[in-house]
């Protein structure tokens, strides 16, 4: 008898300090976030910060975690917020922009 369940998904919500952005953080989150398969999405904050979701594999979203601990080179991460929620089922990853409404 096989165990066919589907993997177990996670989801966190991230937001990191520090000088990220104008940096290229949302689109090298963007990409690596694609690169493993993820769903959920990366914006600008007011104030500086970029927040980010990420959802699926457990091991997937924690590499992406430890990502943004460092961010691409022209970051300097000073600070990350991590915030365990609910499984939405998001499957695909994308840049949000200004004036999208935010997630509850």
């Amino acid at each position: 008898m096989s165990d066919e369940r589907e993997p177990a998904r996670v989801r966190r919500r991230v937001v990191v300090h520090g000088r990220v952005q104008g940096v290229w953080f949302r689109a090298s989150t963007e990409q690596e976030a694609r690169r493993a398969g993820l769903g959920g999405w990366v914006r600008n904050c007011a104030g500086g910060s970029v927040e980010a979701v990420f959802e699926g594999a457990p091991d997937a979203v924690e590499r992406l975690v430890q990502y943004v601990h460092r961010g691409p080179s022209g970051a300097r991460v000073a600070r990350v917020e991590v915030h365990e929620e609910t499984p939405r089922g998001e499957a695909h990853f994308r840049v949000r922009f200004g004036g999208e409404e935010s997630p509850a």
